[in-house]
């Protein structure tokens, strides 16, 4: 018989039995084998190599001593060979990680399985294990869960992803040197002594918005197009971890509050997400978008603008689809006529900011209005309407348009407090002259000023 990693333990031990007993004793993780439904249901498809990982062993070490084992036992030799784990393998052993985390195995046992697991293993590799978890069902929060111990756990096989010389103006490029700002204001942050200068502080750091706000709009739908959502979504998460833990820092600094240990926390999650976006981020995007999808995440940048820095100038449109411009002829409307560019000069101008989505979930329009309330940037074009809100609120949003497309409903109104002013949301239903759902139109307003009108205006007051 041969074994290698890829071998079935389910084959071994039918072949040699005694092994069983010997597996057991070896290790205690392996008591699992005892277990009749373990064996009919995981035992059946499970690898050696695989086996190896959950008893925290090398893969080589375990089958050298199963051969052993066998020659002892029996007398026979048995082939050893190598083999390499496939993904979806190491998919399996990446999960099986993720459930000891959650069941609290010590740290530094999982440490040495995830680092065997992924050595010489690519960022990328490292994305699709996650996406693959995603789609097989395991919660997006768990996987996040094993990406914020990234940093801790697994520095050292990241340590070594190199990231390759980029030239100014990359995204990637100025993406790398807002956080070099940031770790300065990080820096400055844990020397503060008292509540005055931690608002300093904060008010400093506010930018870092920005920052987050091209990854979501610009980085991840391209990513998205490339089939890799599973990453995008996990960090995402952790972006909205950070904005809630930075706003309640905010609101504490406020209060006169002086709380070290907050401080010291919100610090490590800054830090943690400037080493997953340069060591898992980064370089699976680089090795993964081509020079024409760079060119697409560049595009829009600076309508979201930088944080710290003075990004790369605007890029002009070239022919892209969906990009206004002043075309010649019109357009015949229910109750007039209009060019396509007054029909866009005319959405740009309305006191409000619009957005539509298809009957497909898809974003296909935006106003780009000179202050837009909520970001968004060309990126967003042709992105499923799911992929542009964060995980947290997705199951709002599938609710919504669940009730439009079975017409349950028509309308949908939220309002929320930000950052001082009165914003009021609203999702409509769009519906063709036959009843049928053609999208939805999302309307954003502040109402800050209105709500604050009373009494009559009758005369111009220019003067």
């Amino acid at each position: 018989m041969e074994i290698n990693a890829n071998t079935k333990l389910s084959a071994v031990l039918a072949t040699y039995p005694f092994l069983k007993e010997f597996l057991i004793g070896l290790n205690p993780s392996f008591r699992s084998l005892d277990n009749p439904v373990m064996m009919r249901t995981l035992g059946r498809v499970a690898t050696l190599g695989q086996v190896a990982m959950v008893g925290g062993m090398e893969p080589d070490r375990l089958i050298e001593k199963v051969a052993l084992e066998i020659m002892k036992s029996t007398g026979q030799a048995v082939a050893v060979t190598s083999a390499e784990l496939s993904q979806e393998e190491r998919a399996s052993i990446l999960k099986v990680i993720i459930e000891d985390l959650h069941k609290g195995v010590e740290l530094g046992i999982l440490k040495k399985r995830f680092l065997d697991l992924i050595k010489d293993v690519s960022p990328s590799e490292i994305a699709h294990m996650e996406q693959t978890l995603i789609a097989g069902g395991m919660p997006e929060s768990e996987v996040k869960r094993l990406c914020s111990v990234h940093v801790e756990v697994f520095k050292e096989s990241l340590d070594k992803k190199t990231m390759p010389g980029l030239p100014d103006g990359h995204p990637v490029h100025t993406l790398m040197l807002e956080n070099r700002h940031l770790e300065s204001i990080l820096h400055d942050i844990v020397e503060q002594k008292d509540a005055a200068g931690l608002a300093r502080m904060y008010e400093r750091i506010a930018p870092v918005e920005k920052h987050y706000l091209r990854k979501e709009n610009q980085l991840f739908p391209i990513l998205e197009a490339k089939g890799i959502s599973g990453p995008s979504k996990v960090m995402w998460a952790l972006h909205d971890d950070i904005r809630a833990n930075l706003k309640a820092g905010i609101a504490k600094a406020a209060a006169g509050e002086f709380d070290k240990v907050w401080v010291d926390g919100l610090v490590a999650m800054f830090e943690d997400m400037i080493y997953k976006e340069e060591h898992i981020l980064y370089p699976m995007a680089l090795e993964t978008l081509s020079e024409e999808d760079w060119l697409k995440v560049k595009r829009g940048e600076e309508e979201i603008g930088f944080a710290w820095v003075n990004g790369p100038g605007p890029m002009a449109p070239s022919g892209a689809a969906g990009m206004p411009g002043g075309q010649a002829g019109s357009l015949n409307l229910d109750t007039g006529r209009l060019t396509a560019e007054q029909v866009n000069l005319m959405l740009k101008h309305l006191p409000v900011d619009i957005s539509f989505v298809d009957e497909n979930d898809e974003v296909v329009y935006y106003s780009a209005t000179a202050d837009r309330i909520f970001p968004r940037s060309p990126a967003v074009i042709g992105r499923r309407v799911q992929n542009c809100h964060p995980p947290k609120s997705v199951h709002t949003v599938e609710k919504i348009i669940d009730a439009f497309k079975k017409g349950e409903k028509d309308t949908a109104e939220f309002w929320i407090q930000m950052k001082g002013r009165f914003i009021y949301i609203r999702y409509f239903a769009v519906r063709d002259d036959a009843g049928r759902y053609r999208g939805i139109l999302e309307v954003s307003q502040d109402l800050t000023e209105l709500r604050a009108l009373e009494g009559d205006k009758r005369l111009l007051d220019w003067e």
